[in-house]
């Protein structure tokens, strides 16, 4: 792994909760001796925060601001002319598995974009690249468990991306030379707005197909109480946050 690499990992670990947080406690606790009056503020904060995020109601609202809590139009579903389904990373030296498999997010995706593939009659494309470490690309697995698992061929596999906007840039380079430009795009609902402005970017005509969407509400006193499910959604949405400020800047 190179050093950009490394420093991209590193970066995306401490600036995303919960290491942002746990930072932000270490400087209060640092603080406390020669300003006790504001480290006690930055503890405060920090607890604050970080209780906000591990609730459920707190970590939906973040996931549909940073993506989105509707399902595919399927009136607009129709006129698409390919599947694309975005990878969300693997399970490296799975021992039931012999390898390398995919991991929670990537085979949610798979999931319903097999169910889409069998209503629609629509061709295939993966794309996902290898990660650190790993011994296959993205794409290869996710072909291969569409195809032996799921029973779902694939058309194309873009097997190089190594972040969204390559993902979008790599899959025009294979589509729309065959006129191919309006596209089923299948993410999750926390990172629908970034995905789906690099792929518009790059020159398709997107119909978003998210799946497992937020639901913010309060339906009960479990939704006001921290869970560890919840602070891992709030993770997705700020590391898309995050991702869509750097596409900005750029």
């Amino acid at each position: 792994m190179d050093f950009a690499t490394s420093l991209y990992l590193l970066a995306k670990i401490l600036i995303v909760p919960p290491a942002s947080l746990l930072l932000i406690a270490a400087v209060g606790i640092v603080l406390l001796r020669r300003w006790p009056a504001g480290a006690r503020v930055i503890l405060v904060l920090a607890w604050l925060l970080m209780y906000a995020l591990c609730t459920p109601v707190v970590s939906s609202w973040l996931q549909v601001a940073a993506g989105s809590d509707q399902p595919v139009d399927t009136a607009e579903l129709k006129s698409a002319q390919a599947i694309v389904i975005l990878g969300g990373g693997l399970r490296l030296e799975a021992p039931e598995y012999g390898g390398d498999t995919l991991n929670r997010l990537t085979l949610e995706r798979i999931r319903y974009g097999a169910r889409l593939a069998r209503d629609t009659k629509l061709p295939v494309l993966v794309t996902g690249g290898r990660a650190p470490y790993a011994t296959r690309t993205e794409a290869e697995v996710m072909r291969d468990v569409l195809q032996q698992e799921f029973g779902v061929p694939v058309r194309w596999v873009e097997n190089a991306a190594r972040d969204t906007r390559e993902n979008a840039r790599n899959s025009s380079a294979i589509l729309l030379p065959l006129e191919t430009r309006r596209v089923a795009l299948v993410m999750h609902g926390f990172d629908v707005r970034r995905a789906v402005a690099e792929f518009r970017a790059a020159g398709f005509e997107v119909i978003a197909a998210p799946t497992v969407l937020p639901r913010p509400s309060l339906r009960s006193v479990a939704d006001v109480l921290p869970q560890a499910t919840a602070l891992q959604g709030s993770y997705y949405a700020v590391y898309e946050l995050a991702g869509f400020l750097v596409r900005d800047l750029r």
